[in-house]
């Protein structure tokens, strides 16, 4: 800081800024002759009003000009001492700092001489700070950096002026070009992140559509990753409408919602059809949490996939809840949300190949590996009509053989032949069984 207050020393040594010519004069000829006064008025009005109009000269501007290096090399020197995080910067990171520093002292005499001019330089320097010190500094140190700057020339600039005149007005011209170049800085970062959003928005975007799609070469990972989504925690895909007042807001709602329930979210509105990705593990549909659940229409089901082990994993939850909440307006009984997996009737009735696998490999294979007579009393059992003694009847046994075997079959497939939804997904899966049960020349 030695050559800035060398340079400051020099100019409070010298003379001070000198009058304007005749100034002095026209004084005395006023004073001393009344009939001069009229000439020499208007020679001292042409001299209060020049300092106004320029109330910094030339030759000061060209000082700070030329001290503009000096200046910001002192000044990256304060805020080493300032600022803690600043000497953990890189060299790189200090000198396009100094850089930006040094622009505005040059933004700030063009401003001098002409308040109406723009800080194109120092704009330009800040758009390079979200792209270049982005990994770097966060916005709250890049504030501190823009505050620390601003106090520090707030102590030096005025020392270089050449009195005290002039110095009050270096002090009011510091402190209104730092606003002005905090008001640049934040547009600058605002508009920064605005882009960010929109980047970050249109990649959510094309993820869920990866996972919805099924496309499995997609790089779910590296752009999970630039999301803050850990791509190797558990996912759970959940389907419905979004609520009618929120429409595309649904998607920062159910954001929000998922960090108020310690999760993070990826959701996407295509159409009519809000799908969200939540992290974690649900242990089932009645788990999803309910401020997740309210960014979902309360007049629409809403359709819960299984958990997967990871992203990669989830176009199978996907497929899985966009089947289910195709067929959920088959039962209209549904609770909401429901567990796709318990769609599987209204979905094999809508054509969904793999609900009907399931629902076989499910129910009737393990039914036929522990014991024949347990589909033969099951279905006997349905087609009496649920009445135990008649289905006893049909079989030849004991009313209470039935009831041991009705029992077995809710302990294997866990449905309960008792309850009438779970009879219904039964009562399908037989027929499935049946199916399977044809010959391929039958088919």
């Amino acid at each position: 800081m030695t050559e800035v207050t060398g340079a400051a020393t020099g100019a409070s040594g010298g003379a001070t800024e000198a009058a304007p010519p005749g100034a002095e004069a026209g004084a005395g000829t006023g004073a001393v002759a009344g009939g001069g006064q009229k000439a020499a008025t208007p020679s001292r009005r042409r001299s209060s009003r020049a300092p106004d109009q320029r109330p910094v000269s030339d030759a000061l501007l060209k000082r700070i000009t030329r001290y503009s290096g000096t200046l910001s090399t002192e000044a990256v020197r304060s805020l080493e001492e300032d600022l803690p995080f600043f000497a953990g910067l890189s060299a790189d990171q200090r000198a396009e700092i100094q850089l930006i520093i040094q622009s505005a002292v040059r933004d700030f005499v063009t401003w001098m001489r002409n308040p109406e001019a723009q800080h194109t330089d120092t704009i330009a320097g800040f758009k390079l700070l979200p792209k270049g010190l982005g990994q770097g500094l966060s916005l709250q140190e890049t504030v501190q950096l823009v505050r620390s700057t601003c106090e520090y020339f707030e102590l030096v600039m005025p020392r270089i002026t050449h009195n005290e005149r002039q110095r009050g007005l270096m002090i009011a011209a510091v402190l209104k070009f730092g606003r002005e170049l905090g008001f640049t800085a934040a547009s600058v970062y605002a508009a920064a992140a605005e882009n960010r959003g929109a980047w970050d928005t249109r990649m959510e975007a094309m993820l869920v559509d990866a996972v919805v799609r099924g496309d499995r070469h997609a790089d779910l990972a590296s752009g999970a990753s630039a999301l803050n989504w850990d791509p190797t925690t558990a996912a759970t895909v959940i389907v419905g409408r979004p609520r009618a007042d929120l429409g595309l807001a649904a998607v920062p709602a159910t954001h929000k919602a998922a960090v108020a329930a310690g999760r993070h979210a990826l959701a996407v509105v295509q159409g009519a059809r809000l799908v969200v990705i939540l992290s974690g593990e649900l242990e089932s549909a009645s788990a999803v949490p309910a401020s997740v659940l309210d960014a979902f229409s309360p007049d629409a089901p809403v359709v819960v996939g299984h958990t997967v082990g990871s992203l990669a994993e989830a176009p199978d939850s996907a497929a899985e809840a966009i089947a289910g909440a195709a067929a959920a307006t088959g039962w209209p009984g549904a609770p909401r949300p429901v567990a796709a997996i318990d769609l599987l009737p209204e979905r094999v009735l809508g054509g969904d190949r793999g609900a009907a696998v399931m629902l076989v490999e499910r129910i009737v294979t393990p039914l036929r590996g522990a014991d024949p007579s347990l589909e033969e009393t099951l279905r006997a059992y349905l087609d009496s009509g649920g009445h135990v003694e008649a289905c006893a009847r049909e079989l030849y046994v004991h009313p209470n053989t039935v009831r041991y075997r009705l029992k077995r079959v809710s302990q294997i497939t866990e449905f309960d032949p008792l309850d009438a939804r779970e009879a219904f997904v039964l009562r399908i899966a037989l027929v499935l069984g049946k199916f399977t049960d044809r010959s391929p020349q039958e088919s």
